[in-house]
């Protein structure tokens, strides 16, 4: 017997020893992660992904769940709902108390119905709006507060005559639905949308469509829809000359996909956020809040991961996850897990203080919300709103 094989041996006999507690403690404590890393919306779950890893490394040099070190699983819906439902279906027969995933509305979609009774699903899209007391949660902001809070500033701006373009998917509809209601709001009845076009998202041009736009003579545009499709607008406009104010989703909130899309970016890109951007003064939050992303800040600088919005998705969901994990134990229930989770207030996160008994299944809102501009020079966002997308005094 070599030595490696006897100190492996002796190691055996010591966790027989020890008895099963030991032996259990050492065992990973898994979270199941459904997110598209391949196909179209892989730059969102690749990005969410690495944003994970980091989290997990700062779980487990902090003790872990219950002494056990965290572990989250990857599962690959390859951006597509049909997957989806397969990756959860093979999920669920192990009972997880949540998973969490997809990154996008039609993926969180897709397996909504079959999680009538649990598990608790942490979908990382704002985009999807989970009826209350349901099993479904949602990542960050809803799309409907960050359309609020971009037409509020666009309009304190003088920004009144908008002009939109959108896809003809979920992300799409979601967008014409929340601009629909942030209209009729009292407050903004200086505010008319003067065009509305539409594209699908395997479009090649929206020349037509900008076309229309330009012949309108809108003060701003709001172009909603992610990944290659938003390009193709971008591009659009670029050739058809339109040099207005552009708001885009916060989809589209990535460092590399923003690099890469330097050469045909509008001069002026407004992205609405989350409030966890670096803001350099201009604002000031909650202590706790700073100080949380003060942890966010100097773990993803550690592993060369940018504080985009696919880190801010994935960070206080995964954060979230992991103090009910504590606090109930790793084999708490589903119905368990969604009561804490549903009742969670006060929780510090990168993103604002979490209430989700004022805002539920999502536990922060508008008021959690500012306008940031692209700099193209600096690679950064710039936050150029107060929360709720309010002017900076500055303005």
């Amino acid at each position: 017997m070599t030595t490696s094989m006897r100190m492996r041996a002796a190691l055996a006999g010591l966790a027989l020893l020890a008895g099963p507690s030991v032996a259990r403690a050492a065992e990973p404590y898994e979270v199941q992660v459904i997110l598209p890393l391949t196909g179209g919306a892989a730059f969102v779950g690749q990005g969410q992904q690495k944003a994970l890893m980091v989290l997990q490394d700062v779980v487990n040099h902090d003790g872990g769940i219950s002494g056990r070190p965290l572990a989250f699983v990857f599962h690959d819906d390859q951006s597509s709902p049909q997957v989806t439902l397969q990756v959860a279906q093979g999920i669920l027969p192990s009972h997880p108390p949540v998973i969490m995933g997809s990154s996008i509305v039609a993926m969180c979609n897709a397996i909504a119905p079959m999680l009538k009774a649990g598990p608790v699903d942490y979908c990382l899209s704002p985009g999807v709006h989970p009826p209350e007391g349901s099993f479904v949660f949602s990542s960050s902001v809803s799309t409907r507060d960050m359309m609020e809070a971009t037409i509020r500033y666009f309009r304190l701006r003088g920004w009144t005559k908008i002009a939109t373009i959108t896809s003809s998917d979920a992300t799409g509809q979601d967008a014409d639905k929340s601009l629909s209601e942030v209209l009729a709001l009292p407050e903004n009845a200086s505010v008319s949308a003067i065009e509305r076009q539409h594209f699908n998202q395997g479009d090649v041009s929206v020349s037509a469509q900008i076309e229309r736009i330009k012949q309108a003579q809108p003060q701003a545009l709001v172009a909603w829809t992610t990944g290659a499709a938003v390009a193709t607008i971008f591009k659009g406009a670029i050739g058809a000359g339109l040099d207005i104010p552009v708001a885009t989703t916060n989809g589209n909130q990535v460092y590399a996909q923003l690099v890469q899309y330097a050469d045909f970016l509008p001069r002026q890109l407004f992205i609405p956020s989350a409030a966890f951007p670096p803001h350099q003064g201009v604002m000031t939050l909650d202590p706790k809040v700073e100080a949380a992303q003060q942890v966010f800040y100097k773990a993803l600088a550690a592993a060369d991961v940018p504080v985009d919005n696919m880190a801010s998705l994935a960070w206080d969901p995964g954060m979230i996850v992991v103090s009910l994990l504590r606090q109930l134990g790793p084999s708490a229930s589903p119905a368990a897990f969604r009561t804490a989770l549903a009742g969670l207030k006060g929780f510090a996160g990168v993103n604002g203080i979490y209430d989700f008994t004022a805002i539920a299944q999502r536990g922060v809102g508008v008021g959690q919300t500012v306008v940031t501009l692209w700099d193209r020079q600096a690679k950064l966002w710039q936050v150029v709103s107060a929360p709720s997308g309010t002017l900076l005094p500055a303005h």
